[in-house]
């Protein structure tokens, strides 16, 4: 059999696996790289049914990378430089996009975003919102029967009464509550940190780490979201976990992914982030991530939505201001936390 005669029926063999397959050749080589935190790619996240739903339409492979949190993507990214094999980073926020821009790694999407709607109008030419939440303080209602009202009555209450708190270096929500309360106490911000240092129980490197010990009983309060306590009503059946409703208001996390200018398919990518803002991605959000969806949905929310806490008033600074002073931000809290 000459060498030619080889290639052929090689080829004709690859064509007719790929039509029986459903599948034009070549699509099993064509792979989505995305960059995304650990709780996203969980059984329990959103993850495995975004990959189930994208590879339908995109006749490619949907492979994730995860970090520990949005801030660990990005210093991640940072470390890999050109050379990262990402193709899509899912998970940072509007917190973070300033700096992630000024890596000169991301490149405009080029989509349509028009069916995004968070609070404030979020909108982006680099940067699609994909969810949404507050964070507030989850407490376990059966151990603790009187949660503070207010980030005061956090800061400074009884200091047996413990909370579990992500750490702003390498975790979105802990940087979440690191700009909260810069938000509420200003120049006071250290002076807050010293006396919130005798309820915290522990500083972990992300959420999961944080709720995790917080549903094994072994911390009453944790820095979570809003939403939280809808995952406990709806698959639970339990109202025993509940968001604190604080009297000066919430801090506001908007979450959004982007394309990496080093992009292997460049229209692979911007097909992603089409998919994110459409209801077969919104829809698989309020139940898995246990956050707000940025876009419509193909159906209404769980009843358990219906029972959270409603904010107040929210805070959000912008992306330009918290890039320019998280550093100095978190050295405050680092001299603060260490104080004995």
């Amino acid at each position: 059999m000459t060498a030619r005669l080889k290639t052929l029926i090689l080829s004709l063999s690859v064509a007719l696996a790929a039509a029986l397959s459903g599948q034009p050749a070549g699509a099993a080589d064509k792979t989505l790289t995305i960059y995304t935190y650990e709780s996203f790619t969980s059984e329990w996240g959103p993850g495995p049914k975004v990959k189930e739903a994208f590879e339908k339409s995109c006749a490619c492979t949907v492979n994730y990378v995860s970090a520990a949190d949005g801030v660990a993507l990005l210093s991640r990214l940072k470390l890999e430089g050109a050379a990262t094999k990402a193709d899509i980073v899912l998970g940072l926020d509007t917190n973070l996009i300033a700096e992630a821009k000024a890596t000169g790694f991301f490149a405009p999407h080029g989509i349509d975003s028009s069916a995004v709607k968070v609070p404030g109008d979020f909108k982006d030419d680099v940067f699609v919102p994909y969810d949404y939440g507050h964070f507030a303080v989850v407490y376990d209602s059966d151990t603790l029967k009187t949660p503070p009202k207010s980030l005061k009555e956090l800061v400074e209450g009884d200091p047996a009464q413990k909370i579990a708190i992500e750490d702003p270096r390498t975790s979105t929500p802990g940087l979440g509550l690191l700009l909260w309360v810069k938000s509420v106490y200003g120049d006071k911000a250290p002076e807050a940190w010293a006396k919130l240092k005798n309820r915290v129980l522990t500083v972990t490197p992300g959420w999961s780490e944080a709720y995790g010990l917080f549903t094994k009983g072994e911390v009453p309060m944790v820095l979570s979201y809003v939403t939280s306590p809808a995952y406990h009503i709806d698959q639970e059946k339990t109202e025993r976990y509940k968001a604190a409703d604080f009297e000066e208001g919430h801090y506001i996390q908007v979450e959004v992914a982007g394309m990496v200018k080093s992009a292997h398919d460049p229209d692979l990518a911007k097909s992603f982030l089409s998919f994110m803002v459409s209801p077969a991605f919104q829809d698989i959000i309020p139940t898995t991530n246990w956050m707000m969806p940025a876009a419509a949905t193909s159906k209404a929310l769980p009843d358990a939505f219906g029972k959270l806490i409603t904010p107040k008033k929210t805070f959000l600074m912008s992306p330009e201001e918290v890039a320019k002073n998280r550093k100095a931000w978190i050295d405050e809290w680092l001299g603060a936390m260490s104080m004995n």
